[in-house]
């Protein structure tokens, strides 16, 4: 059995519900990829009395085969007898079966939940009635629902205004691993890379573990770049329709949002996305932000000192990202391709956006590194009203401080020049003066083998953070 990497916090919560003495119903959520069924499998792999996982595009007759075959399986006097005809004589199945077991928690495991509610199904009923009118109340019971369609979990089962309502006793959105998890993970499969390459191997695909066990033994990171993304057939290559398709209905919108913020390195407000998308401003264009929001794909930040509605849309899903820049519409193919584009203008503007993206998702280890963990702090962006300054990250903090933030990507420790050093000093002159700040305001450097002293970072810089501080704990 595959060991189970990371996930410390989920582990917490999935073993707490072994310990309440009472039914428990748990939803998980995720964007495709991430590991939920990997999880669910192995921490209750001793537990599980019954797993079905819904099957794509199959009809409501399809679905409750499916059942059937799962649970004839298990309970072999159940395949003698007919098969259901709607959800409802199923739960009746699966109850007769359950009250058979001795075990003292039984978990029951719906996977791919959306996939499983067909149209006029009415699936979700009959779960409503499943657990209301017998397994809420039995002291055994940990029913599991799992599905990637993030929206459609939080609105038909965490949100259910029906008979689900305020039913879901825990939930768990499981995110890509942290670059931590990464290098444990990849050690596991015994992939030997050092943090540099795994970071590269980070900006591409992130931390989905589904792409990282594709990585191979032996290979660099930018061989294992070239091979599963400009080789014939290459999983990334592929990927990148499928994933928005088989998690959103209409997926154009979703997929047409995604392309703008791949285009606009600073972000976009509600009313750019209109502007540069196409997409209409109303309740479609919420909703679509949401979901995307809700999966991963897209983060949200507030501007120092602006409200909530002048919010900033940026891309945060690595794969993505990388695919619309470098895999589609491709010209060239092939072993050292992603060789080919070191160090190239565009790579370069990806590597710097892409690194940014890491230092924003990593901020606990930033603040671990800047030894302010127990400090409260607000993370933003700023920029001017002319719109010629942008800070990209700012952590304000409670203890009266602003640290400026500059993240760089660098082969080598970096170097300030006087030219560097200018810029810094107008970005921090130019926040001063229109921010109004009373705070002090700090110069940090977030790079990723450090900084070389010289003449004009002394006294200036006041702090570093590398990229092995980011390998820290989330």
């Amino acid at each position: 059995m595959e060991p189970l990497v990371g996930r410390k916090e989920e582990q917490v919560i999935l073993n707490q519900l072994l310990e309440t003495g009472k039914s428990e119903f748990l939803a998980v959520y995720g964007r495709r990829r991430v590991g939920k069924t990997f999880l669910i499998r192995q921490f209750y792999n001793k537990h599980i009395v019954f797993q079905m996982t819904g099957i794509a595009k199959a009809n409501t007759a399809q679905q409750l085969a499916n059942f059937f075959s799962v649970i004839s399986e298990l309970d072999k006097s159940i395949g003698q007898g007919k098969l259901p005809t709607n959800w409802f004589e199923a739960f009746v199945t699966l109850k007769n079966y359950l009250q058979k077991l001795n075990q003292s928690r039984k978990v029951v495991f719906f996977d791919e939940l959306p996939w499983i509610d067909t149209p006029r199904s009415n699936f979700l009923s009959a779960l409503e009635h499943f657990w209301n009118s017998w397994a809420s109340s039995r002291p055994d019971i940990i029913l599991v629902v799992c599905g990637s369609a993030a929206s459609w979990m939080i609105n038909k089962v965490i949100n259910n205004r029906g008979g689900l309502y305020n039913r879901v006793t825990q939930r768990i959105r499981l995110l890509p691993f942290s670059l931590q998890e990464t290098e444990n993970f990849l050690r596991t499969g015994k992939v030997m890379l050092d943090r540099y390459q795994i970071l590269q191997l980070y900006m591409a695909v992130g931390g989905v573990p589904f792409y990282l066990k594709e990585i191979r033994q032996g290979s660099s990171a930018f061989q294992e770049i070239d091979r599963l993304a400009f080789s014939p057939g290459g999983l990334l290559a592929t990927e990148y329709d499928n994933l928005y398709r088989s998690l959103f209905n209409h997926a154009d919108r979703h997929i047409a949002i995604i392309e703008t913020l791949a285009g606009k390195p600073r972000g976009l407000s509600r009313e750019g996305i209109v502007q540069f998308s196409g997409i209409k401003d109303g309740g479609t264009l919420t909703t679509v932000l949401w979901e995307l929001e809700e999966s991963g794909f897209i983060s949200k930040t507030y501007p120092f000192g602006k409200k909530v509605k002048d919010s900033i849309y940026r891309l945060s899903d690595y794969y993505s990202l990388f695919y619309l820049k470098f895999i589609k519409d491709q010209h060239r193919s092939g072993g050292g391709s992603w060789l080919s584009r070191i160090d190239s203008p565009a790579w370069r503007a990806w590597s710097g956006y892409a690194y940014e993206t890491v230092c924003i998702q990593h901020i606990k280890a930033i603040k671990k590194a800047l030894g302010i963990s127990g400090v409260y702090t607000e993370e933003s962006s700023w920029i001017d009203k002319d719109r010629s300054v942008q800070i990209d990250l700012l952590i304000d903090r409670r203890d009266h401080v602003i640290n400026l933030c500059e993240v760089k990507f660098t082969e080598q420790p970096f170097v300030l020049t006087k030219t560097y050093r200018e810029d810094l000093e107008k970005k921090l002159f130019t926040f001063k003066q229109e921010a109004q700040t009373r705070k002090s305001i700090f110069p940090t450097l977030i790079t990723t083998f450090g900084m070389k002293d010289s003449m004009h970072s002394l006294g200036f810089i006041q702090s570093v953070v590398t990229m092995d501080d980011l390998f820290e704990a989330r």
